[in-house]
């Protein structure tokens, strides 16, 4: 008898052509279509580009994700988790950008969400596993730790936003486009005359979309405008509008024209209200030595007790990071930069490399310098 794979069918190329490869490789394939957010209870109107459209994006997802199903011969069923997505995902968001930090909800989305009560609804429907369009690779071992990889295509590679998954998630999941590149998607897609084989990749705020961000926030946190301070010498600089729209290392759309070198967001003062920038970015000013990151997920079923060599990514895409790593605590990691790092901002992620194999991650606490805390970090 066929093992049974539930899996999340967005309306995207990337699911398509991976339940095509489910089927391929003998699964009995069953789409399910996941809806967790409701611009209309959510109050998502400004800043909402699709507000005046006939039918809502999500509904044009469904319609693609139903014809891929008929094009494919799957059933597909669909399910909601908008409570799910506000009360673990997008409050923790508001929350986090209330204190003038930056999250990433992709991250979170995916472990309370995807990896969590999609799994739940997946064993309703006795699924032996779930699957989802991730680049990236996991391997099963009989009585041992299933261990996650990178993806192969080094582009699309999604580990970084798996980070938080565990060892009763991962043992669960399947990753079918782990082993090849999105041109052979593509391609897949329009050998099979798939609905979607065209369809733009989605971009934005994760099952949001595309939003005027500024706007957006202005939805849930008032804006509160304040000073721009060069920290270098005190001198008030221009006028922000909100420190919440604003992250370490940022360049653009801070207004600031003149002559020299371009102007750098490098830190906050939330009680204040002030936005610390600098000009020039080789200066110490956007560079740490060392992090204290909290929330450590471990994919791995045994944590190392001694001090370990490894690679950190703390931005999506950014190349791996010589690092040394060691736990302090059961969910809490210091890491110590073979060589200073810029721009690593507290309330983002730092995800933990062995190679290819992906370790976990937690979220950037607090930013050191030669072991001392950087104050407006």
């Amino acid at each position: 008898m066929s093992k049974r794979v539930v899996l999340g069918l967005s309306g995207g190329v990337d699911s398509a052509v991976a339940a095509y490869l489910l089927k391929e490789q003998g699964y009995d394939v069953i789409g399910v279509f996941m809806r967790n957010w409701d611009s209309q209870l959510n109050n998502d109107i400004l800043g909402n580009p699709t507000n005046d459209n006939d039918i809502c994006p999500q509904e044009e997802d469904y319609n693609d994700a139903k014809a891929v199903a008929e094009c494919l011969g799957i059933p597909i069923k669909r399910v909601d988790f908008i409570k799910e997505y506000w009360d673990h995902v997008f409050t923790y968001f508001l929350d986090e950008y209330r204190k003038g930090r930056t999250p990433n909800p992709d991250i979170l989305c995916n472990k309370h969400i995807k990896f969590k009560a999609f799994l739940d609804f997946a064993k309703t429907l006795n699924a032996d596993y779930i699957a989802t369009g991730h680049y990236a690779q996991v391997k099963h071992y009989q009585g041992a730790d299933s261990v996650m990889l990178k993806g192969l295509d080094n582009n699309k590679d999604q580990t970084y936003f798996l980070c938080q998954l565990n060892q009763q998630q991962l043992q669960n999941s399947l990753f079918p486009l782990g082993e090849i590149d999105k041109t052979e998607v593509r391609r897949i897609a329009r050998e099979l005359n798939l609905p979607v084989a065209d369809k733009k990749d989605s971009t934005g705020i994760c099952f949001i979309g595309e939003r005027d961000f500024k706007e957006f926030l202005q939805n849930y946190i008032p804006a509160q405008a304040g000073k721009m301070v060069d920290i270098e010498t005190g001198n008030v600089i221009g006028d922000h509008s909100g420190i919440m729209y604003y992250t370490i290392g940022q360049r653009k759309g801070l207004g600031i024209g003149g002559p020299g070198d371009a102007w750098f967001v490098v830190g906050k003062d939330y009680d204040k209200n002030v936005l610390y920038i600098c000009q020039g970015d080789q200066k110490d000013w956007l560079y740490s030595t060392g992090a204290l990151i909290t929330d450590v997920n471990w994919i791995a079923s045994t944590k190392p007790i001694d001090k370990i060599a490894c690679n950190a990514k703390f931005r999506y895409r950014q190349p791996d990071n010589p690092i040394q790593l060691e736990f302090i605590d059961e969910d809490t990691v210091y890491l110590t930069f073979d060589k200073p790092i810029k721009a690593v901002t507290p309330g983002q992620a730092a995800v933990f490399y062995d190679g290819d194999i992906c370790l976990g991650g937690g979220t950037i606490e607090t930013v050191y310098k030669d072991g001392q805390p950087i104050k407006y970090l």
